[in-house]
């Protein structure tokens, strides 16, 4: 675990990664322990009737504190389960206030995610609930102002996807989790019908379901998680919760997920229909759908296979066996249906928690701006502090059970609860809702994955603290009101002001007058002004950050319980910040996607700005230490000399999908050097750009690590590339493929960096010839007659012989080989790769040969044979769709007979 922030700075080591010292990875809930759990479940289901396995399907009304409890299955000692809200915590007392999903995408940190998930998980099993809803990779950020971003980890598929993957392994020491969810739930704004009113529909395309969308639930599947959670939204017009594309064909198809979908509370459109379309499991209820042995009846009716029911049995069993533990408390056993009731007290912090607890929230501290080194503050004499998010709110006392449960996170939050409820219940109302929480200090945002906290340290107790050590004179204004005067002796004043969100709602905006008012009205007075957001989200600063006495600027995002302590580590120095913007902040509004078709494809975040040669003000992965760092020496390299375009071994699946997308197929690694003169952690971002995108300015995060280095030390990272990293989704194929050509490499310090270190990596199209005898149509593969060369057979080229392109791959050429020119060549005598060769060739052998590809061009491809043979009349048009391939060809060797071969694979 780590070491407490003030020993931090006395490690001796010269550089380690950020992290690195992490309690161990157990191997409970180790994705390859599937099977076991899916044999001992399908045993059990074996003995089940099927109003039994009906029973387990959905949800019941138990006095207790879970979000729902499931059906049991008492005769064959099965409870039922506890699941239980949310992604960034347990919701009830006597628990951590962990930092929220934004925080930790803030901070590019894979072993915190790990560390804020395993001390999570054991919180919830302290508290005896099964599942955790959580955590969050839908929605992913594709809108600025999407109320509920702030659960995710950023606004990036790979960024969400690492810290997901690294959160649930966590988790599922102890509980199962249930990412969430699926798929396309990208704003909250009518994510509901109302009325006569269907939901909204997110109308993805194909490529950018699978290069965008799915990618971080990909992830999470690889990394085991026991459940996934549906979506509210509908999908390509049909519910996710009943979605046939989505639930059956991608998830448990493509990705071998084994374990169960559970719907969103009330997200349950559907009785049988919902069953066939994949989901497992209806919450809180499912009355008129599926209770009381409707879906059994509909198996005695035919109108549901026996077949269907017995799997959703089945995936609720299997992760129960591959998670919960033997020693696990009863369900909903330490979660109280009231808070302020009588009631046994069940302590589920850990104590070995609050180190990380505390480094989590101080690594998701963004420091964007910072003037002649306004910050770190030295002993300063006098400081003046200004604005409504500096202190504790006056009241935090769960009063409300809707306020205490659903919406805590809200105390904060100037709205009364006649004004709040629309809002948690997706109700129609004609409020907007306000964009700041002004009554007090922000370390969560509002809904169901709201933070619920044992004890909340706000930076104006952690300033006080320390200027009682500097003999620090304060002065202050909370009132949230630009202030009529300053002390003129201040060294500098701090400013903090929040910009809030909560579930059910989108966002009102992206700044508000009041707190741009109050930070203008300081700056006006004070030179040396610094401003701290608690922000769930992109908060836009271009009204005020060009003001030459806005001096430094902090997007402190949602810290949790240590607001104060970890913002005092970083102002006062003891830690230098190094956080990184998990999103990218425009200058102005209109400079983010307005548009709700999804007709941008994969290009959100900063994507939507390099295609549409946009500038931010900060861009995605932004982010500045107390040091400075150089990067050199760059390597790139495959890991073998060239990788087939398709996964190998496609049979093979795992959770997931096919297990060859996640095996290295390439490394890249760099140097990265403190310049400065203190230690600090830097983040360095691998970015890819597709040789289909060679010309465009769109890159993609691949990427990131997070050394702490010492002051003119350095540290070499290392990223390893995996198959799917440099794959693009082929619709017509439906398989991830590499592309051939040239991927450009950027390893820099954010999506923008036009100082990165820059290379690439070349793959030659590597293709295989399989040859058969008559009758053998076993793929005997041939390899001292297997030689692929490919070029760009320009149409209608005079000249036979040449090879209009590039030579990408020969196998076994020995002496060497020749291509003929467009489609009126032949092979020639055996010569070096891409010399002259064809005399003349067959007419009608080839025609104007075109580009291979799925566009309006398709290539050529010729024979060639290694050294030894030459090729007759076989110049043969082949694609490379991977089908049979059949033709007459005969091959003569110079010092052998003739030999015939019918059959050609590709």
């Amino acid at each position: 675990m780590y070491q407490l922030v003030s020993v931090l700075l006395a490690l001796s080591a010269t550089q380690h990664v950020a992290g690195a010292a992490t309690p161990g990875r157990g191997s409970r809930a180790n994705p390859a322990d599937w099977p076991a759990a899916i044999a001992k479940a399908q045993s059990l289901v074996d003995q089940m009737s099927a109003e039994e396995q009906n029973n387990i399907t959905y949800g019941f009304t138990v006095k207790n504190g879970c979000s729902g409890n499931s059906g049991s299955a008492l005769r064959h000692q099965f409870p039922g389960l506890c699941l239980t809200d949310g992604p960034a915590g347990i919701k009830s007392d006597l628990v951590t206030g962990f930092a929220g999903g934004v925080s930790v995408a803030a901070s590019f940190n894979e072993d915190l995610a790990y560390e804020r998930g395993l001390y999570m998980g054991m919180e919830f099993k302290a508290k005896g609930s099964h599942v955790a809803n959580g955590p969050v990779v839908g929605p992913l950020g594709r809108l600025a102002l999407d109320g509920r971003a702030w659960e995710g980890f950023g606004s990036d598929p790979y960024l969400a996807g690492r810290l997901a993957a690294s959160n649930i392994q966590g988790m599922q020491q102890s509980v199962i989790t249930a990412v969430k969810h699926f798929i396309g739930n990208e704003q909250e704004t009518q994510r509901n019908p109302v009325g006569f009113t269907a939901a909204t529909s997110a109308n993805i395309d194909d490529v950018t379901m699978h290069e965008l969308y799915l990618w971080p639930f990909q992830d999470a599947v690889h990394a085991g998680t026991g459940a996934v959670m549906s979506s509210y939204n509908r999908l390509n017009g049909t519910y996710a919760s009943a979605n046939d594309k989505a639930q059956n064909k991608l998830l448990k198809g493509e990705l071998a997920f084994p374990g169960f979908i559970v719907s969103d509370w009330g997200g349950q459109h559907a009785g049988v229909e919902s069953a066939t379309g994949g989901l497992d499991m209806a919450m809180p209820d499912s009355t008129g759908k599926w209770a009381n042995n409707i879906l059994a009846d509909a198996v005695k009716s035919g109108e549901l296979a026996k077949e269907r029911l017995a799997d959703m049995a089945k995936r609720i069993l299997s992760a129960w066996y591959h998670i919960i533990s033997d020693d696990f408390p009863s369900g909903g056993s330490g979660l109280p249906s009231d808070l302020t009731a009588k009631h046994t007290l069940v302590n589920a912090r850990n104590q070995s928690s609050k180190p990380s607890t505390r480094q989590s929230a101080l690594e998701g501290h963004v420091l964007v701006k910072n003037t002649n080194n306004a910050l770190p503050l030295a002993q300063p004499k006098i400081l003046s502090l200004f604005g409504y998010d500096a202190t504790v709110p006056k009241v935090d006392y769960p009063s409300n059970s809707i306020l205490s449960f659903y919406g805590y996170g809200l105390q904060s939050y100037d709205v009364t609860v006649a004004q709040v409820i629309p809002f948690l219940l997706g109700l129609p109302t004609n409020q907007t809702p306000p964009q700041i929480a002004s009554l007090g200090n922000l370390i969560g945002a509002g809904g169901s994955g709201a933070t619920f906290s044992s004890i909340w340290i706000d930076p104006w107790t952690a300033i006080q603290r320390q200027a009682e050590e500097d003999d620090t004179a304060l002065y202050w204004d909370f009132s949230g009101n630009s202030p009529a005067s300053i002390a003129q002796n201040s060294d500098a004043c701090l400013v903090f002001i929040n910009a809030f969100a909560t579930e059910t709602v989108d966002r009102a905006g992206l700044y508000d007058k009041k707190s741009d008012d109050l930070v203008q009205g300081v700056a006006k007075r004070c030179p040396n002004t610094i401003v701290v957001m608690h922000n769930a989200w992109i908060r836009l600063v271009d009204v005020w950050i060009a003001n030459p006495n806005v001096t430094a600027v902090i997007y402190a995002h949602l810290p949790g319980q240590y607001s104060g302590l970890a913002l005092t580590d970083i102002l006062y120095g003891r830690v230098s910040p190094s956080g990184r913007l998990p999103y990218t902040v425009a200058k102005k509004s209109t400079d983010y996607d307005p548009q709700t078709t999804f007709a941008e494809g994969t290009n959100i975040d900063y994507r939507w700005f390099q295609h549409n040669g946009l500038t931010p003000r900060y861009a995605f992965g932004y982010g500045l230490t107390y040091s400075t760092f150089a990067y050199s020496g760059l390597k790139t390299q495959w890991a073998q000399a060239s990788p087939a375009l398709t996964p190998p071994n496609p049979q093979t699946v795992i959770p997931g999908g096919i297990a060859s997308l996640f095996a290295e197929v390439a490394r890249v690694t760099a140097t990265v050097a403190n310049t400065g003169h203190v230690e600090a952690a830097e983040v360095p971002q691998l970015y890819v750009r597709f040789p289909d995108e060679a010309g465009s300015a769109v890159t993609h995060l691949r990427g990131f690590k997070k050394p702490v280095i010492k002051p003119g030390g350095s540290a070499q990272v290392e990223f390893s590339l995996t198959r799917r990293d440099l794959s693009r989704w082929n619709v017509a194929t439906q398989r991830w493929e590499l592309k051939k050509g040239t991927y450009e490499i950027f390893v820099g310090k954010d999506s923008f960096d036009k100082g990165a270190l820059k290379g690439t990596l070349t793959l030659h199209n590597k293709t295989t010839f399989r040859l058969c005898r008559p009758g053998d149509e076993a793929a005997l593969r041939v390899p001292h007659l297997a030689v692929v060369a490919l070029g760009r057979l320009g149409k209608g080229a005079p000249e036979a012989g040449r090879v209009g392109g590039e030579v990408e791959q020969v196998v076994d050429v020995g002496g060497g080989a020749q291509v003929g020119g467009d489609g009126r060549g032949q092979v020639g005598d055996v010569g070096s790769v891409g010399g002259a060769g064809g005399h003349g060739g067959e007419p009608g052998c080839g025609g104007g040969g075109d580009v291979l590809g799925f566009g309006t061009e398709l290539l050529r491809w010729w024979p060639v044979v290694s050294t030894g043979y030459r090729a007759g009349k076989a110049a043969l048009p082949l694609t490379t769709s991977g089908t049979r391939i059949c033709a007459a060809a005969t091959l003569r060797s110079v010092a052998a007979p003739a030999r015939e071969w019918k059959c050609m694979f590709a």
